[in-house]
């Protein structure tokens, strides 16, 4: 093989492998990283004793086990952690309320991961802290941007992450225990079936939960879930993202039989 067939050959296979190298007998440089680490946006809250979870539900608790230097000499840390499934940045699995449908570790991985469709409802939400996303929010997105795709996960922009984490901003209530007073902009229960319709993969919003703070009857939870999509909760940074373009990717922790679990979610912007 000539040396110019070889190096046509490595840059096929991947520029800068090793076998690369080999083939063509030369050091080629370093390819870039696969994803540019500048467009990617975390959005999910750090957990510590600051985190926000539903008022009647237990809280974050870290118990550091050593964290010093041991009899040996050397360093050495670890721990426990205790959490409640539904607090700070999480997944709502469809058996939240639904039942027999997905828990979180049914959730296929592949449906952890899609386009994102960022719906903006921050306007209406500064003038109405109960606003509920109407259908005509996605009807109008959808007018300028296109059909929202199956398999998509629809982001709910409320612009309530930056009250995050005042509980009495975020939650419109800071009694310990007391959920009977919540006031936060979710979606209406009209809005989840039009988004069924669309076969989605999931829904996440910035605030503290999908239906708005005063609900009781939790339909757009129950509308989501018997249609096996997962809610995201508690979402962070969601300004930084565009209408269209990003990728969202979505991990839980896989809990057995989970109807929820803390969550690691990030966005790969275009």
């Amino acid at each position: 093989m000539s040396v110019r067939a070889s190096v046509v050959l490595a840059v096929a296979i991947g520029t800068g492998s090793a076998l690369g190298t080999l083939l063509c007998g030369c050091a080629l440089s370093s390819a870039p990283p696969a994803i540019d680490p500048a467009k990617v946006v975390d959005l999910s809250y750090v957990y510590d004793q600051g985190t926000l979870y539903w008022p009647n539900a237990g809280g974050f608790r870290h118990r550091k086990d050593g964290w010093a230097i041991n009899d040996a000499g050397w360093w050495y840390a670890a721990g426990e952690f205790t959490s409640a499934e539904h607090g700070g940045t999480h997944i709502d699995s469809p058996v939240h309320f639904a039942e027999g449908m997905q828990h979180v570790d049914e959730i296929p991985v592949s449906s952890l991961v899609g386009p994102a469709a960022v719906i903006d409802i921050a306007a209406r939400a500064a003038a109405d802290r109960d606003y509920r996303a109407t259908p005509e929010d996605v009807l109008a997105w959808e007018a300028e941007h296109g059909r929202i795709a199956p398999g998509a996960i629809v982001v709910f922009r409320s612009g309530w992450g930056a009250r995050w984490p005042d509980r009495l901003r975020y939650l419109g209530d800071d009694t310990p225990g007391d959920t009977r007073n919540l006031h936060f902009p979710g979606l209406a229960p009209a809005t989840a079936e039009l988004l069924v319709e669309r076969r989605v993969a999931g829904v996440g919003i910035d605030t503290a939960s999908l239906d708005h703070g005063p609900s009781t009857g939790f339909r757009v939870h129950r509308i989501l879930g018997a249609a096996n999509i997962y809610g995201i909760e508690n979402l962070a940074n969601a300004e930084k993202l565009p209408a269209t373009g990003a990728t969202l990717i979505a991990l839980p922790l896989r809990i057995a039989e989970g109807s929820g679990s803390p969550a690691r979610v990030i966005a790969v912007l275009p």
